[in-house]
């Protein structure tokens, strides 16, 4: 007599392998946490820069944005050393951390949307990297994060 096979089980009774990792999401993490990496460093030099130079931005005319350079500084590095921080925290695969990523990637990208008269190339190269950071962030699941984490070597 032929033995049925339920769903989720091969022939011999064991359960099915789960389905394999895609490589680009697996990637598109690393990638994303090396660029935030990226991202706060320069974010924590540019605020330094502010700090101990109050000359090294000029205040531009006219704009309605114009803040305090060295209350600009503090927000720049303060906001780099957390983005540092949650590129870390991405590599324990939890999905708080993942929501922290992308939220501190869309602060990013808002700050240096603010940032853009001082330096225009540098901020607008900032916020292209945070929209690739957000969209890695974004396709990456628990369902990966488990399976990358909890595989056996």
């Amino acid at each position: 007599m032929a033995e049925q096979v339920s769903a989720g089980q091969s022939q011999e009774g064991a359960a099915a392998p789960e389905p394999r990792i895609r490589p680009v999401t697996l990637g598109g993490v690393v990638f994303a946490v090396c660029i935030m990496g990226v991202i706060g460093a320069y974010h924590v030099i540019a605020g330094l820069a502010a700090i101990i130079d109050h000359n090294f931005y000029r205040s531009q005319e006219n704009y309605p944005y114009d803040f305090s350079i060295n209350g600009w500084g503090w927000l720049q590095m303060l906001s780099g050393v957390v983005i540092v921080a949650a590129a870390f925290q991405l590599f324990n695969g939890r999905t708080w951390a993942r929501a922290v990523g992308i939220g501190v990637a869309v602060a990013s990208a808002l700050e240096n949307f603010f940032f853009t008269p001082y330096y225009p190339v540098w901020s607008a190269i900032i916020i292209a990297l945070d929209v690739l950071v957000i969209w890695s962030l974004a396709t990456y699941g628990h369902r990966e994060a488990h399976k990358a984490y909890n595989a056996p070597l």
